[in-house]
């Protein structure tokens, strides 16, 4: 066999240079106790409602319209969303919702 160039080359040595990484971010669930409140507080991050919405709108499932539930201080109400504006949501009824009020929002299944 001739000689093969130098970068094809069979390397026999052990290499120690890896360095490895542990994350325990999947393994166990973060929680801090409010003193004050005495309850349990999740530590991951929760979403604005406006990020909600955004994900909503840009959702592979949104095409025209959607189906969710609004949480707000009223109560929960389920409404179909059509659009969107700078301040309100718009329903497929033509009734606009404030965002502002919005406390939770969720597509339902």
């Amino acid at each position: 066999m001739k000689d093969l160039p130098e970068m094809y080359h069979h390397i026999s040595k052990d290499f120690h240079n890896n360095e490895k990484v542990y994350s325990s971010i999947y393994n166990k669930k973060e929680s801090i106790i409010d003193k004050v409140k005495n309850k349990i507080i999740d530590n991951k991050k929760e979403y604005t409602i406006e990020q909600k919405i955004y994900n909503i709108f840009n959702s592979p499932n949104y095409i025209y319209k959607m189906d969710v539930v609004i949480v707000t201080d009223e109560g929960k109400v389920n409404k179909r969303i059509v659009g969107k504006t700078r301040t309100n949501l718009i329903t497929m009824d033509g009734e606009y919702i404030p965002i502002n009020k919005i406390r939770d929002i969720y597509v339902t299944r």
